[in-house]
Protein backbone atom coordinates (compact mmCIF):
# COMPACT_ATOMS: atom_id res chain seq x y z
CA UNK A 1 0.00 0.00 0.00
CA UNK A 2 1.62 3.47 -1.27
CA UNK A 3 2.35 5.38 1.94
CA UNK A 4 4.13 8.82 2.48
CA UNK A 5 5.81 9.43 5.64
CA UNK A 6 5.66 12.79 7.84
CA UNK A 7 6.65 14.52 11.05
CA UNK A 8 4.96 13.14 13.61
CA UNK A 9 1.97 15.66 14.87
CA UNK A 10 2.70 17.18 18.34
CA UNK A 11 -0.16 17.77 20.57
CA UNK A 12 1.41 20.06 23.17
CA UNK A 13 -1.09 20.88 25.06
CA UNK A 14 -3.85 18.21 26.44
CA UNK A 15 -6.10 17.31 29.03
CA UNK A 16 -6.59 13.59 28.87
CA UNK A 17 -9.55 13.13 30.84
CA UNK A 18 -11.24 15.76 29.48
CA UNK A 19 -11.91 13.18 26.63
CA UNK A 20 -15.13 11.99 28.72
CA UNK A 21 -16.62 15.17 28.45
CA UNK A 22 -17.54 14.76 24.78
CA UNK A 23 -20.65 15.07 23.08
CA UNK A 24 -22.08 16.71 26.50
CA UNK A 25 -23.85 20.12 26.17
CA UNK A 26 -24.21 21.15 29.91
CA UNK A 27 -22.95 24.34 30.59
CA UNK A 28 -24.10 27.54 29.03
CA UNK A 29 -20.41 29.25 28.78
CA UNK A 30 -16.90 28.02 29.50
CA UNK A 31 -17.08 28.94 33.59
CA UNK A 32 -20.46 26.41 33.35
CA UNK A 33 -18.80 23.99 31.54
CA UNK A 34 -15.95 23.99 33.97
CA UNK A 35 -18.09 22.97 36.41
CA UNK A 36 -19.10 20.09 35.06
CA UNK A 37 -15.06 19.29 34.44
CA UNK A 38 -14.05 19.90 38.29
CA UNK A 39 -17.29 17.17 38.91
CA UNK A 40 -15.46 14.67 36.82
CA UNK A 41 -11.78 15.35 37.91
CA UNK A 42 -13.07 14.81 41.62
CA UNK A 43 -15.16 10.97 40.56
CA UNK A 44 -11.39 9.47 38.65
CA UNK A 45 -9.44 6.86 40.77
CA UNK A 46 -5.92 6.19 39.79
CA UNK A 47 -6.92 2.96 37.70
CA UNK A 48 -9.73 5.67 36.09
CA UNK A 49 -6.90 7.98 34.84
CA UNK A 50 -4.49 5.40 33.72
CA UNK A 51 -6.97 3.02 32.05
CA UNK A 52 -8.77 6.23 29.89
CA UNK A 53 -4.97 8.26 29.73
CA UNK A 54 -4.25 4.60 28.07
CA UNK A 55 -6.80 4.99 25.36
CA UNK A 56 -7.11 8.72 24.93
CA UNK A 57 -3.22 8.28 24.03
CA UNK A 58 -4.04 5.90 21.28
CA UNK A 59 -6.50 7.67 19.78
CA UNK A 60 -4.12 10.39 19.40
CA UNK A 61 -1.36 8.23 17.75
CA UNK A 62 -3.89 6.67 15.66
CA UNK A 63 -4.91 9.91 14.27
CA UNK A 64 -1.60 11.46 13.59
CA UNK A 65 -0.52 12.55 16.82
CA UNK A 66 3.03 11.16 17.58
CA UNK A 67 4.32 13.02 20.76
CA UNK A 68 1.64 14.71 23.54
CA UNK A 69 2.40 17.19 26.00
CA UNK A 70 -0.30 16.12 29.03
CA UNK A 71 -0.66 19.55 31.29
CA UNK A 72 -1.57 17.34 34.21
CA UNK A 73 -3.54 18.13 37.41
CA UNK A 74 -5.37 15.06 39.15
CA UNK A 75 -2.52 14.27 41.47
CA UNK A 76 0.93 12.93 41.78
CA UNK A 77 0.51 9.26 41.38
CA UNK A 78 -2.18 9.84 38.45
CA UNK A 79 0.80 11.29 36.92
CA UNK A 80 2.81 8.31 37.21
CA UNK A 81 0.60 6.54 35.94
CA UNK A 82 -0.11 8.79 33.11
CA UNK A 83 3.46 7.92 32.39
CA UNK A 84 2.71 4.22 32.55
CA UNK A 85 -0.18 4.74 30.17
CA UNK A 86 1.80 6.68 27.33
CA UNK A 87 4.33 4.21 27.14
CA UNK A 88 1.17 1.73 26.70
CA UNK A 89 0.23 3.68 23.58
CA UNK A 90 3.62 4.48 21.93
CA UNK A 91 3.51 8.04 21.88
CA UNK A 92 6.00 10.46 23.14
CA UNK A 93 5.11 12.02 26.39
CA UNK A 94 6.31 15.52 28.43
CA UNK A 95 4.42 15.33 31.63
CA UNK A 96 3.68 19.01 32.17
CA UNK A 97 3.08 18.77 35.99
CA UNK A 98 0.43 21.40 36.84
CA UNK A 99 1.32 23.72 39.98
CA UNK A 100 -1.91 24.73 41.60
CA UNK A 101 -1.91 26.79 44.34
CA UNK A 102 -5.60 28.03 45.60
CA UNK A 103 -8.58 27.56 43.83
CA UNK A 104 -9.67 24.25 41.87
CA UNK A 105 -10.40 21.15 44.05
CA UNK A 106 -8.64 19.86 46.38
CA UNK A 107 -6.94 17.06 44.57
CA UNK A 108 -5.54 19.67 42.31
CA UNK A 109 -3.50 21.56 44.68
CA UNK A 110 0.27 21.21 46.07
CA UNK A 111 0.50 23.35 49.65
CA UNK A 112 3.43 24.81 48.35
CA UNK A 113 5.70 25.85 45.89
CA UNK A 114 8.34 23.59 47.59
CA UNK A 115 5.97 20.70 48.13
CA UNK A 116 5.54 20.69 44.19
CA UNK A 117 8.63 21.43 43.35
CA UNK A 118 9.67 18.06 45.85
CA UNK A 119 6.79 16.53 43.42
CA UNK A 120 8.46 17.11 40.37
CA UNK A 121 11.81 15.96 41.19
CA UNK A 122 10.23 12.76 42.18
CA UNK A 123 8.98 12.09 38.99
CA UNK A 124 12.40 13.73 37.14
CA UNK A 125 14.10 10.58 38.92
CA UNK A 126 11.94 8.21 38.19
CA UNK A 127 12.81 8.97 34.30
CA UNK A 128 9.80 10.58 33.39
CA UNK A 129 10.39 13.77 31.33
CA UNK A 130 9.06 16.96 32.81
CA UNK A 131 7.93 20.80 32.44
CA UNK A 132 7.03 22.80 34.88
CA UNK A 133 3.34 24.00 34.54
CA UNK A 134 2.03 26.84 36.62
CA UNK A 135 -2.23 26.21 35.56
CA UNK A 136 -2.89 29.84 35.39
CA UNK A 137 -2.62 33.22 37.32
CA UNK A 138 -5.62 32.32 38.81
CA UNK A 139 -3.88 29.20 40.34
CA UNK A 140 -0.72 30.51 40.99
CA UNK A 141 -0.02 33.65 43.71
CA UNK A 142 2.49 36.28 41.93
CA UNK A 143 5.03 35.37 44.55
CA UNK A 144 4.77 31.22 43.27
CA UNK A 145 5.12 32.67 39.63
CA UNK A 146 8.32 33.98 40.38
CA UNK A 147 9.85 31.06 42.05
CA UNK A 148 8.55 28.96 39.45
CA UNK A 149 10.13 31.21 36.94
CA UNK A 150 13.46 31.13 38.06
CA UNK A 151 13.26 27.23 38.68
CA UNK A 152 12.48 26.13 34.91
CA UNK A 153 15.45 28.61 34.18
CA UNK A 154 17.71 27.18 36.07
CA UNK A 155 17.16 23.81 35.38
CA UNK A 156 16.50 24.33 31.50
CA UNK A 157 12.65 23.16 31.65
CA UNK A 158 9.77 23.84 29.48
CA UNK A 159 7.10 26.32 31.38
CA UNK A 160 3.59 26.40 30.34
CA UNK A 161 0.30 28.01 31.49
CA UNK A 162 -2.66 29.14 30.67
CA UNK A 163 -3.07 32.90 30.00
CA UNK A 164 -6.02 35.06 28.46
CA UNK A 165 -8.33 32.55 27.79
CA UNK A 166 -11.28 34.50 28.91
CA UNK A 167 -12.38 37.93 29.50
CA UNK A 168 -13.32 37.32 33.45
CA UNK A 169 -9.68 35.82 33.91
CA UNK A 170 -7.85 39.01 32.61
CA UNK A 171 -10.53 41.00 34.67
CA UNK A 172 -9.53 39.12 37.83
CA UNK A 173 -5.56 39.59 37.57
CA UNK A 174 -5.99 43.17 36.68
CA UNK A 175 -7.88 43.68 39.86
CA UNK A 176 -5.37 41.40 41.85
CA UNK A 177 -2.60 42.43 40.21
CA UNK A 178 -3.44 45.72 38.20
CA UNK A 179 -1.98 43.53 35.11
CA UNK A 180 -2.68 41.63 32.65
CA UNK A 181 -2.02 37.53 33.07
CA UNK A 182 0.60 37.85 30.30
CA UNK A 183 1.83 41.45 31.37
CA UNK A 184 2.64 39.77 35.35
CA UNK A 185 4.11 36.09 33.51
CA UNK A 186 6.59 38.54 32.49
CA UNK A 187 6.64 40.57 35.49
CA UNK A 188 7.75 37.53 37.28
CA UNK A 189 10.02 36.24 35.16
CA UNK A 190 8.11 33.51 33.34
CA UNK A 191 8.03 34.60 29.72
CA UNK A 192 11.23 33.21 27.96
CA UNK A 193 12.30 30.82 24.70
CA UNK A 194 10.82 27.86 26.66
CA UNK A 195 7.42 29.21 27.96
CA UNK A 196 4.58 28.69 26.27
CA UNK A 197 1.85 30.76 27.01
CA UNK A 198 -1.71 28.59 26.33
CA UNK A 199 -4.69 29.99 24.24
CA UNK A 200 -4.08 33.66 24.19
CA UNK A 201 -7.32 34.19 22.99
CA UNK A 202 -7.53 37.59 24.62
CA UNK A 203 -4.13 38.78 24.47
CA UNK A 204 -4.00 42.66 23.53
CA UNK A 205 -1.13 43.94 21.30
CA UNK A 206 1.17 44.97 24.58
CA UNK A 207 1.06 41.02 25.66
CA UNK A 208 1.86 39.70 21.98
CA UNK A 209 4.86 42.16 21.72
CA UNK A 210 5.75 40.72 25.52
CA UNK A 211 5.70 37.35 23.67
CA UNK A 212 7.52 38.49 20.47
CA UNK A 213 10.25 40.08 23.09
CA UNK A 214 10.60 36.65 24.85
CA UNK A 215 10.74 34.29 22.72
CA UNK A 216 7.62 32.79 23.84
CA UNK A 217 5.13 30.40 21.99
CA UNK A 218 1.72 30.19 21.78
CA UNK A 219 -0.45 26.79 21.89
CA UNK A 220 -3.31 27.01 20.50
CA UNK A 221 -6.46 24.37 20.58
CA UNK A 222 -8.66 25.72 18.01
CA UNK A 223 -11.16 22.57 18.36
CA UNK A 224 -11.72 23.52 21.97
CA UNK A 225 -11.86 26.87 21.71
CA UNK A 226 -14.56 27.11 19.60
CA UNK A 227 -16.51 24.48 21.99
CA UNK A 228 -15.75 26.42 24.90
CA UNK A 229 -16.81 29.75 23.14
CA UNK A 230 -13.58 31.17 24.36
CA UNK A 231 -13.50 33.31 20.75
CA UNK A 232 -10.44 33.63 18.44
CA UNK A 233 -6.74 34.16 18.67
CA UNK A 234 -5.81 37.45 16.82
CA UNK A 235 -3.52 34.61 14.63
CA UNK A 236 -2.98 37.05 12.02
CA UNK A 237 -1.55 39.41 14.27
CA UNK A 238 0.57 36.58 16.13
CA UNK A 239 2.10 35.66 12.89
CA UNK A 240 2.97 39.14 11.79
CA UNK A 241 5.13 39.36 15.23
CA UNK A 242 6.45 36.02 14.06
CA UNK A 243 5.40 34.40 17.17
CA UNK A 244 5.94 30.63 17.44
CA UNK A 245 2.52 29.01 17.67
CA UNK A 246 2.15 24.99 18.10
CA UNK A 247 -1.33 22.98 18.84
CA UNK A 248 -3.04 21.36 21.12
CA UNK A 249 -6.08 19.21 21.80
CA UNK A 250 -6.75 20.45 24.81
CA UNK A 251 -10.29 19.23 26.67
CA UNK A 252 -9.74 16.36 23.57
CA UNK A 253 -13.76 17.33 21.81
CA UNK A 254 -11.77 16.03 18.70
CA UNK A 255 -8.65 14.41 18.14
CA UNK A 256 -7.16 15.52 15.14
CA UNK A 257 -4.41 17.75 14.37
CA UNK A 258 -5.40 18.52 10.70
CA UNK A 259 -8.53 20.01 11.93
CA UNK A 260 -6.97 22.23 14.25
CA UNK A 261 -4.35 23.30 11.64
CA UNK A 262 -7.03 24.18 8.95
CA UNK A 263 -8.68 25.91 11.33
CA UNK A 264 -5.48 27.81 12.46
CA UNK A 265 -5.46 29.09 9.15
CA UNK A 266 -9.23 29.80 8.85
CA UNK A 267 -9.49 31.99 11.31
CA UNK A 268 -6.87 34.25 10.09
CA UNK A 269 -9.11 34.00 6.62
CA UNK A 270 -12.11 35.62 8.14
CA UNK A 271 -10.34 38.10 10.30
CA UNK A 272 -8.46 39.13 7.57
CA UNK A 273 -10.60 38.42 4.43
CA UNK A 274 -7.73 37.12 2.56
CA UNK A 275 -6.59 33.19 1.61
CA UNK A 276 -3.31 31.82 2.42
CA UNK A 277 -2.39 33.64 5.53
CA UNK A 278 -0.30 31.30 6.58
CA UNK A 279 1.92 29.40 4.13
CA UNK A 280 1.32 25.41 4.11
CA UNK A 281 5.12 24.96 5.22
CA UNK A 282 4.43 27.03 8.30
CA UNK A 283 0.95 25.35 8.88
CA UNK A 284 2.89 21.69 9.13
CA UNK A 285 5.52 23.24 11.54
CA UNK A 286 3.38 24.49 13.68
CA UNK A 287 2.02 21.23 14.13
CA UNK A 288 5.26 19.56 14.50
CA UNK A 289 8.47 21.33 15.08
CA UNK A 290 7.01 24.03 16.90
CA UNK A 291 4.78 21.52 18.94
CA UNK A 292 8.33 18.95 19.71
CA UNK A 293 10.32 22.83 21.08
CA UNK A 294 7.06 23.45 23.48
CA UNK A 295 7.64 20.32 25.19
CA UNK A 296 11.47 20.08 25.02
CA UNK A 297 11.90 17.14 22.68
CA UNK A 298 14.19 16.30 19.57
CA UNK A 299 12.89 13.29 18.25
CA UNK A 300 9.77 11.61 17.60
CA UNK A 301 8.18 9.00 15.43
CA UNK A 302 6.45 10.11 11.98
CA UNK A 303 3.06 10.00 11.02
CA UNK A 304 1.96 7.92 8.14
CA UNK A 305 0.03 9.21 5.09
CA UNK A 306 -2.42 6.42 3.49
CA UNK A 307 -1.92 7.29 -0.22
CA UNK A 308 -4.73 5.11 -1.35
CA UNK A 309 -7.21 6.59 1.53
CA UNK A 310 -10.11 8.01 -0.44
CA UNK A 311 -10.17 11.43 0.73
CA UNK A 312 -7.02 11.23 -0.92
CA UNK A 313 -8.33 10.05 -4.47
CA UNK A 314 -7.18 11.79 -7.55
CA UNK A 315 -5.07 13.85 -5.51
CA UNK A 316 -1.75 13.85 -7.67
CA UNK A 317 1.94 13.59 -5.76
CA UNK A 318 2.60 17.60 -5.88
CA UNK A 319 -0.67 18.00 -4.07
CA UNK A 320 -0.68 15.78 -0.89
CA UNK A 321 0.30 18.28 1.20
CA UNK A 322 -2.03 20.85 0.37
CA UNK A 323 -4.68 17.88 0.25
CA UNK A 324 -4.03 17.05 3.70
CA UNK A 325 -4.37 20.34 5.16
CA UNK A 326 -6.89 21.73 4.09
CA UNK A 327 -8.76 18.79 2.97
CA UNK A 328 -8.34 15.92 4.87
CA UNK A 329 -8.90 13.88 8.38
CA UNK A 330 -6.79 11.96 11.12
CA UNK A 331 -8.19 9.25 9.43
CA UNK A 332 -5.87 9.42 6.49
CA UNK A 333 -2.96 8.96 9.04
CA UNK A 334 -1.87 5.49 9.92
CA UNK A 335 -1.00 4.16 13.23
CA UNK A 336 2.26 2.96 12.84
CA UNK A 337 1.92 1.11 16.46
CA UNK A 338 -1.41 -0.40 15.68
CA UNK A 339 -2.07 -1.75 12.01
Amino acid sequence: MPTLAIPGFVDAHCHAFQRALRGRDQGGDFWAWREEMLALAASLTVEDVRREYAEVYRELRANGYTAVGEFHYLGFEEARVAAEAAAEAGIELTLLYACYLRGGIPRFRQESVGEYLRELEALRNEGIRVGLAPHSVRACPGDALLELGRYALAHDLPLHVHADEQPREIDECLAEHGLRPIELLAQQGCLGPRTTVIHATHADGHELDLLRDAGSRICVCPTTEANLGDGFLPVARVCHREIGICIGSDSNVRIDPLEELRELEGIARRQTGKRGVISLDALLEFGSDEGAAAIGIETWPDAIVDLEHPQLRGVGESAVYDALVFSCTGDVLRNTLVQ
